[in-house]
């Protein structure tokens, strides 16, 4: 199987392509320009440097959420153009299981959180396994307390990773005292090979006209209008 991979979700903007089993590309990048402007280049490179083409591709997948609304749709829309046009399937890849399995040996819970702002964060648990994360707790959207409050019944040590980690280490190392451990920047954030990877394992695909962001709540935008047309109606 040949796959390419890209995640937009985060403040890392990633590509990898898996061949038979292997990653034989890989991009990070983290810089001033915007996803939209990184993406298409880095996606040229790495058929490039592969020798590989788009039409190669048996699937291609994306980090579907959840994330920051602009890079979830700057992804999926990504995809969505390369596969109409390549006729080519997708997988949809979920952000906090990909964080949890590019995360290292742990032996306690995996705690991948992005921050949600407004004290919140897009968080789940996992266990380490052979072949893939065991999910432990569903991505929902919580304050920190709240979520903190959810993963003590699961363990007792507890590795976070994510970018709400750097936002809320303080907060957590306050609540959860020395069972808080915190990843290594280089393990912190969401590798594209470990989308790829996750993408691979996936016996199913899904039609570009299907594939779709995952919110866990309504982008600001939309929640502003809601406040504003129900202020305008006296509610």
């Amino acid at each position: 199987m040949k796959l390419l991979a890209i995640d937009t979700s985060g403040p890392v903007c990633g590509v990898a392509i898996l061949s038979n089993g292997a990653i034989v590309h890989e991009c990070a990048v983290v810089n001033r320009m915007t996803h939209s402007v990184n993406l298409m280049p880095m996606i040229d490179t790495a058929f490039q440097s592969t020798g590989m083409a788009l039409a190669d591709m048996d699937r291609i997948a994306v980090v579907t959420g959840p994330g920051s609304f602009t890079g979830v749709r700057i992804g999926v829309s990504t995809v969505k153009g390369l596969a109409h046009g390549a006729g080519k399937p997708c997988v949809a890849v979920d952000a906090l299981e990909a964080m949890a399995a590019g995360a290292g040996d742990f032996d306690g819970v995996i705690c991948p959180i992005q921050d949600a702002r407004a004290g919140q964060v897009y968080g789940a648990a996992f266990r380490q396994s052979e072949v893939r994360p065991e999910r432990l707790m569903a991505d929902i959207p919580l304050k920190l307390e709240e979520y903190v409050q959810a993963i003590r019944a699961l363990g007792s040590r507890f590795l976070f990773v994510g970018d709400g980690m750097p936002v809320h280490r303080e907060k957590l190392h306050a609540l959860l005292g020395e069972a808080a451990v915190f990843a290594q920047p280089q393990r912190a954030y969401l590798r594209p090979a470990s989308a790829a990877y996750l993408a691979s394992l996936e016996t199913e695909t899904v039609d570009y006209l299907d594939l779709m962001p995952m919110y866990l709540r309504a982008p600001n935008a939309a929640m502003n209008k809601k406040l504003t047309e129900a202020a305008a109606h006296g509610q």
